[in-house]
């Protein structure tokens, strides 16, 4: 009997110890991935200053963003759809923040650097699910203003509380369709390299390079998604401009003219803000290999840290009534 129980143990400790095998290649479950996060390559002696600056755009990000919801919420003449949507703009911010924090945290305060697959899996769908949120609510944003200047007299017909909400729910369920496959198709690849991450949190184009099998299927919904989201938002937001554009050059006065586009400034500067390190990732992800990673790695945390840092600064500075009631809370 104890001939037996010993054989039994033997067995279940070989077993766990080394992942399953199926032609020579190794397939790992969930249960048996773990991932290594990195911080900043060629700093490692600097990780608590770096924390240290991550922590400040942390506070800034949070403290910013819940001050923008607030004021909206006590603020009755903010209660119009430009700022229901930059509410929503915010909250995303927040979103994206508080799902690098864990990790970020962990990796360069407390120099944790392993976590699990489900873990890893968990944060790339919500890093990602914010990230395409933000690149939707900036697009009914856009229209938002398209309506105001471009047909003012319809603007309260066509953008009442109902299609609001319309809005809203439509680029938070477009943004779930979009990112829910992710996780399941990169579970059903084999990991069995060292699974070394280039940052401190995960991020599906850093993933998918990982597996040891054929990540054809994986590469080209990224793609897809890269191109109907961020794309097609990128497209219709400069057509909304253009269109904005023409508008204004038709009205007859200057003053009128600059204070129309005035409107648009912050608008404009969040999408610039969002849009242009996106891009940046992306073609460093796809086309540069040779790049270096602390290139790839710093345009990264610039993607995610900046958005959510300078959106609540620039609204904070440009919108009259929130500049004002920031004022009055400070007195």
């Amino acid at each position: 009997m104890n001939k037996l129980y010993v054989y039994l143990l033997y067995r279940w400790w070989s077993y766990s110890s080394s992942p399953p095998s199926m032609g020579g290649i190794l397939y790992n479950s969930s249960e048996l991935t773990t991932f290594t996060l990195t911080g900043l390559p060629g700093l490692e002696n600097s990780q608590h200053w770096l924390f240290l600056l991550l922590g400040t755009l942390y506070i800034v990000s949070i403290v910013g963003n819940g001050l923008i919801l607030f004021i909206v919420k006590e603020e009755q003449s903010l209660h119009q759809p430009m700022y229901y949507f930059l509410s929503l703009l915010s909250a995303n911010d927040l979103g994206v923040s508080f799902s690098t924090l864990p990790t970020v945290l962990a990796t360069f305060c407390f120099h944790l650097r392993t976590i699990s697959f489900d873990s890893c899996m968990a944060q790339m769908f919500f890093i990602h699910f914010f990230s395409l949120m933000e690149s939707g609510v900036l697009l009914v944003m856009s229209f938002d203003r398209y309506v105001a200047i471009c047909n003012p007299l319809h603007y309260t017909t066509m953008l009442t509380n109902t299609h609001v909400v319309c809005m809203g729910l439509w680029a938070i369920i477009r943004s779930f369709c979009m990112v829910f496959p992710l996780p399941f198709l990169l579970k059903r690849l084999p990991f069995c390299k060292a699974n070394v991450l280039s940052h401190a949190y995960c991020l599906h184009p850093g993933l998918i390079h990982l597996p040891c099998g054929d990540i054809t299927i994986n590469s080209i919904f990224g793609l897809i998604i890269v191109m109907f989201t961020f794309g097609l938002d990128s497209a219709l937001i400069l057509l909304s401009y253009v269109l904005i554009l023409c508008s204004v050059l038709t009205t007859a006065s200057r003053e009128e003219r600059l204070n129309t586009l005035n409107m648009c400034v912050s608008h404009l500067c969040a999408v610039l803000i969002f849009s242009v390190p996106k891009i940046a990732v992306c073609m460093t992800a796809r086309f540069g290999r040779h790049v270096p990673r602390l290139v790839y790695t710093v345009m990264s945390l610039i993607f995610l840290f900046m958005p959510p840092m300078l959106n609540p600064v620039i609204y904070s500075i440009k919108i009259k009534q929130i500049r004002w009631r920031l004022g009055r809370m400070l007195v």
